[in-house]
């Protein structure tokens, strides 16, 4: 039995963060950001400092990705690494001065993209969506 793309939840969803991915980064290329950099910024934004190991558990992906993506920021001057004394097998990750610089426009563009996508919804159709969205990821958390 054929399933209608209207119909499909995980069409839908993929859907949204592909629209959604293409106006971050038409958004944020002019300042020389990534979609993919965007949530590791955030929480370097939110804590500097980390290991990649927290950052791959506070947004969620996998050891190589994140090594793939902070690869990446430190080629583009967004980050250093500087080593832990204690443990030389980890480093600690730091925003440079260009990402200081940018932090406000860089989250201010990524607001503008929030926003876009929120236009016609009302008030309470706009908690709904967080609330639903929510709801949809913790019953993804745990397996079955």
């Amino acid at each position: 039995m054929a399933i209608r793309r209207l119909d499909s939840l995980g069409y839908q969803l993929g859907l949204l963060n592909r629209l959604y991915d293409r106006r971050l980064q038409d958004a944020l290329a002019p300042l020389g950001v990534a979609p993919g950099q965007f949530p590791a910024l955030v929480m370097l934004f939110q804590k500097d400092g980390l290991t990649q190991a927290d950052l791959c558990r506070r947004i969620g992906v996998e050891q190589p990705t994140m090594a793939n993506t902070l690869n990446r920021m430190e080629r583009d001057g967004l980050i250093r690494r500087d080593a832990d004394t204690t443990d030389k097998r980890r480093s600690f990750i730091f925003l440079t001065q260009k990402a200081r610089t940018a932090q406000e426009s860089i989250m201010n563009e990524a607001r503008k993209v929030a926003t876009q996508a929120m236009a016609n919804l009302s008030s309470a159709e706009q908690d709904m969506v967080f609330t639903l969205l929510a709801k949809l990821t913790d019953n993804l958390k745990d397996p079955l």
